[in-house]
């Protein structure tokens, strides 16, 4: 699926950091899909961005993290309900986990293997499944 397809509603990170994921436990509120659950950074689409201006943006909202374009590395579109969701997978020196400044998207973030998140009852299943195949495990 190519980047200016218009239908896509929101862009999620596979962020490895050190080799291990970035993960952020979201909010308990009523309503939400999945609350409490192990998220990945990314969000909804604003305007008519890109999906990567879209993720960029996400990641620097959420964590703190400003990542260069050219450091997202795989985008693989999805076809959900609402349109197309795109994931994409960076990876980053674990020096870099010293640059997160949380925001307010969640209640609180963490590293963890990759494995550790596809086999932990709180992961969002279908992001584990773009987990396991943006990291061929």
């Amino acid at each position: 699926m190519s980047t200016n397809h218009n239908t896509f509603h929101g862009a999620k990170l596979v962020l490895l950091i050190g080799g291990r994921l970035l993960v952020i436990r979201r909010v308990l509120t009523p309503g939400i899909a999945f609350p409490g659950h192990l998220d990945l950074p990314g969000g909804g689409r604003e305007g008519q961005e890109s999906a990567r201006d879209c993720v960029l943006r996400e990641t620097q909202e959420e964590v703190g993290l400003s990542l260069p374009a050219k450091g997202l590395s795989q985008e693989v579109w999805v076809s959900r309900a609402k349109g197309y969701s795109v994931f994409f997978s960076a990876a980053l020196p674990e020096s870099a986990a010293r640059q997160i400044v949380f925001g307010d998207e969640g209640q609180s973030w963490c590293l963890m293997s990759p494995l550790a998140y596809l086999h932990h009852p709180l992961n969002v299943p279908h992001f584990a499944d773009q987990v396991r195949g943006l990291l061929q495990l």
